[in-house]
């Protein structure tokens, strides 16, 4: 099976999701996003920017690689009343079936980042992206201090090491990686850019129970989480990512608003 879809079918990223819907509001009201525009939203799990997207009256597509987010997303678009959006199963490395220069806006806010192959996740975008339409990722950005960089750090020092070849998706928050493996896909750096952002993590309960979800639901942790309970660590590294939640919150002792720095990159196709 494909590890990526093992990855993120073996949680429920719907869980975590709920803590981001504000943000993903916020994102999609910046990038003027208005009805009648075609709108690819890539690694879109069950919609947190999808559905922002379909509100404001585009035709929006999400692709995921993982059939339990297709199915969480199609539920919120029927719902919602929301027949302009839909979901469906798909690989952001090889989005076959989807013609050249079909979108207005591709948009990849945390999805796309996980995919292997990132040259072909980069020409992929750029392919089904229409000439003058522009591309946005949200990249989680590798070392940085905040807490999303630091979850996956903090995991990755407790799960085995990865197979020969493997390429860090927080690679994709290193500005000159962008930059070429776009040019690779034929879009000049001057129409690359790059900017730091934030997106902030809400929910009305302490930081422990966000935690908690991550713990259960958000497929790096719960990685982390068996691999350090064979090593006899898990109760290490509870106490590292109770601390790191803790630490970033906030909002008070007893509700959750914790910042995430991330790397926005936009480009605009030739």
């Amino acid at each position: 099976m494909n590890a990526n879809k093992a990855l993120w079918e073996k949680g429920d990223f719907t869980r975590i999701a709920a803590a981001m819907r504000e943000s993903g509001e916020e994102l999609i009201e910046s990038l003027g996003v208005k009805a009648g525009m075609d709108v690819l939203d890539l690694g879109c799990g069950d919609g947190t920017t999808a559905l922002p997207a379909a509100q404001r009256g585009a035709n929006v597509l999400g692709v995921d690689i993982a059939v339990n987010l297709v199915a969480a997303g199609n539920a919120r678009a029927a719902a919602a009343g929301l027949d302009k959006l839909r979901f469906q199963e798909g690989d952001a490395a090889d989005l076959r079936g989807l013609a050249d220069g079909s979108f207005d806006l591709v948009v990849s806010i945390f999805g796309a980042m996980f995919a292997p192959r990132p040259f072909d996740v980069a020409k992929e975008m750029v392919r089904v992206a229409r000439s003058g339409g522009r591309i946005v990722m949200g990249n989680w950005i590798p070392g940085d201090p905040t807490l999303i960089a630091q979850v996956l750090k903090t995991s990755a020092d407790y799960t085995p090491p990865p197979i020969e070849g493997f390429i860090s998706p927080v690679t994709w928050g290193v500005e000159d990686n962008v930059r070429e493996r776009f040019a690779a896909a034929g879009v000049p750096t001057e129409n690359v850019t790059c900017e730091r952002a934030t997106y902030v993590f809400r929910c009305p309960t302490p930081p422990r129970d966000l935690l908690e979800t991550f713990k259960q639901y958000y497929g790096p942790t719960m990685n982390a989480f068996e691999a350090a309970s064979k090593d006899g660590g898990a109760d290490q590294l509870e106490t590292a990512l109770t601390q790191l939640f803790e630490q970033h919150n906030r909002a008070g002792a007893d509700k959750t608003e914790i910042p995430a720095t991330f790397l926005k990159v936009t480009v605009t196709k030739p």
